[in-house]
């Protein structure tokens, strides 16, 4: 799942707006200065590249506090959209 990865962490990137360096899997996303439209925004970008769905409430906190956790969840549901193909 390195492509996995690799794709949610270029992605999260592309948010960034105060992270000197590359992401670790240990960032925490609040550190990284996401506001609430960039998470969305993120949510949708993941959404269409794994072509998955990401349960997600734009009024309650984002449920992943780190960029593995994210990348984790993504990679969670990909197999699971895989294995019932």
């Amino acid at each position: 799942m390195v492509d996995v990865a690799n794709g949610v962490i270029e992605l999260v990137g592309s948010k960034v707006r105060n992270k000197q360096g590359p992401l670790q899997m240990s960032d925490a996303l609040e550190s990284l200065g996401l506001e609430s439209l960039d998470v969305l925004e993120l949510t949708f970008a993941i959404e269409e590249k794994f072509n998955i769905e990401i349960p997600f409430n734009a009024n309650t906190e984002f449920d992943f506090k780190t960029v593995g956790e994210l990348v984790h969840a993504v990679e969670g549901l990909v197999a699971k959209k895989t294995a019932s193909a």
